[in-house]
């Protein structure tokens, strides 16, 4: 049980989420904010669902969130890094080819 912002008193209930991580130098051994995120998921009662590494190629990760996004076991998608202000840097474009809402 958890009590939300407005009192009431609700029932927990665990999602399951999952982390890519954009990144073309970071391996999973030196992914700190994934490993930070999936330690704060888990600490709130959660399920990591799947947690990947992709280098910033627009395909790539249009493919893992396509593939993500299809799998009923996920709920909940939480991206980190790629997002720089160079040309290699596509991981809002690539965000955009999958959105059905902006």
């Amino acid at each position: 049980m958890v009590k939300s912002m407005k009192g009431n008193i609700r029932e927990f209930i665990s999602i399951n989420i999952a982390i890519l991580t954009v990144s073309d130098t970071r391996t999973i051994d030196q992914d700190k904010s994934g490993d930070l995120l999936a330690q704060r998921i888990t600490d709130s009662g959660h399920l990591l669902a799947s947690r990947s590494i992709v280098p910033d190629e627009k395909n790539e990760i249009v493919r893992i969130l396509e593939e993500w996004v299809s799998n009923k076991d996920i709920d909940v998608i939480l991206t980190t890094g790629g997002t720089g202000l160079t040309g290699r840097d596509v991981t809002v474009e690539a965000h955009k080819e999958i959105y059905e809402k902006e």
